[in-house]
């Protein structure tokens, strides 16, 4: 029998999920230079539209149908073909499995969004279409039937084959995202003045705003993965309000000790960075544990944001530092800090029960997302450029895309007063 109340939990929490996007869009619009913050923002919308497709067309049913050895579905579902009737979940908290498709294909929209930001300012529109079409395709909906399928009763080999924990996407959103990100930063390339010109936000308000609408969505993208409206959605829901409040402060405490100023910029990154730690480990670790991973994010995300710099790679947003490797952290403080007083269908980590064992299982999904969705990437990337071209030409970038590729400019700046 369908729960009403889980149903409605789930449907809201797609919403949130999905209103994360257009959040995204506004914190990455922010951050650019102010001639290519459309473009930027079109980046997103472009990736809800075309994920949406995909995912009705074939997405949802290679991802949650019936598993060939944990690697993929099949095509039981293709264009959500028996569906209708159907629920997932346990007896008691059933929901609607087109509630579930919904929430699903949130996470799909906003983890290739999440890209965008490493190729900032020189990426053609065109192209990145095209990537979105084809990076779902090949490397999220392998990733997320490995980590996700068995909510929907079919085994990925990352939860059901080598038991490694992952509650709200620490693999297949955060880690598969930042080594993505590294990958298409690496193929397009530096930006024209990287390291010589400074590249600073150009809306700064802007970037809050689209941080509190990430902050926000967030809570629907962890406790929302709980599937059900009851005291486990309610912990993540907690934890994560817990690790980005942390996290915010610890980035700008260590940027006043670095730098000697606390920035809105980092506030914005440091709730970020704790909403990202604690994605996986929201529903398997106490608040406590939040707390921990929160000040330990933001940190740990600030300096590594930095060491772009010394490694000579331009991600442009900070997706490999903020996304990547907070990710990493939040997986592996399942390892060490999980506990079935908080989810006893989860497992405990090594400073609960001091077994290496979980912790061992997380290092593995670790680098097999990794370096799948790296290599994955860097081959998608380099195909498109070698074909059809991925990066703008200098001029264009020079001039701001917003003019090139959509004849809009996000601010009137003429003082053309016909217009009105």
């Amino acid at each position: 029998m369908i729960n009403s109340g889980d149903t409605a939990w789930v449907l809201a929490s797609a919403a949130l999920v999905l209103f994360m996007t257009p959040g995204l869009a506004i914190f990455y619009g922010g951050m650019v230079r102010a001639k290519s913050a459309l473009n930027m923002m079109m980046m997103s919308f472009a990736a809800i539209g075309v994920t949406t497709i995909i995912w009705v067309l074939y997405g949802y049913s290679l991802t949650f149908g019936t598993s060939h050895n944990g690697l993929i579905g099949d095509f039981s579902h293709l264009g959500f073909a028996g569906t209708l009737d159907q629920v997932v979940g346990a007896e008691g908290h059933q929901i609607p499995t087109l509630a579930f498709a919904m929430f699903q294909l949130t996470f799909a929209i906003i983890t290739v969004a999440l890209l965008s930001g490493a190729i900032a300012d020189r990426a053609k529109y065109g192209s990145w279409v095209l990537f979105v079409a084809v990076w779902v395709t090949l490397v999220y909906i392998p990733v997320a039937h490995w980590a996700f399928a068995s909510q929907s009763g079919t085994g990925g080999w990352i939860i059901d084959k080598l038991g490694a924990l992952d509650f709200a996407g620490g693999t297949v959103v955060e880690i598969n995202s930042g080594a993505a990100a590294l990958a298409l930063a690496l193929v397009l390339g530096k930006r024209d003045g990287f390291r010589r010109d400074p590249m600073r936000p150009h809306n700064m308000p802007l970037v809050l705003l689209g941080a509190g609408m990430l902050w926000f969505g967030w809570f629907g993208f962890n406790a929302g993965s709980a599937l059900s409206a009851g005291s486990l959605a309610a912990t993540a829901m907690i934890n994560t309000q817990i690790a980005s409040a942390a996290a915010s402060m610890t980035w700008v405490l260590f940027e006043k000790y670095r730098d000697g100023k606390a920035t809105t910029l980092g506030v914005a990154s440091g709730a970020i960075a704790g909403a990202v730690v604690i994605t996986p480990a929201c529903g398997y670790i106490n608040p406590l544990g939040a707390l921990i991973l929160g000040l330990i994010a933001g940190v740990v995300a600030c300096y590594a944001v930095s060491r772009k710099y010394k490694f000579g790679y331009d991600d442009s947003l900070d997706v490999v530092g903020v996304h990547g490797i907070s990710g990493i952290i939040g997986m592996l403080g399942i390892g060490l800090l999980a506990t079935k007083t908080v989810n006893d269908t989860g497992q405990e980590g090594l400073f609960i029960n001091g077994s290496f064992e979980l912790l061992t299982h997380q290092v593995i999904a670790i680098l097999a997302v990794a370096a799948f969705s790296f290599t994955a990437t860097w081959l998608i990337a380099t195909a498109i450029s070698r074909t059809i071209g991925f990066r703008v030409l200098r001029d264009d970038e020079l001039t701001g895309l917003d003019t090139t590729y959509h004849a809009e400019s996000a601010y009137d700046i003429t003082g053309n007063s016909n217009r009105y």
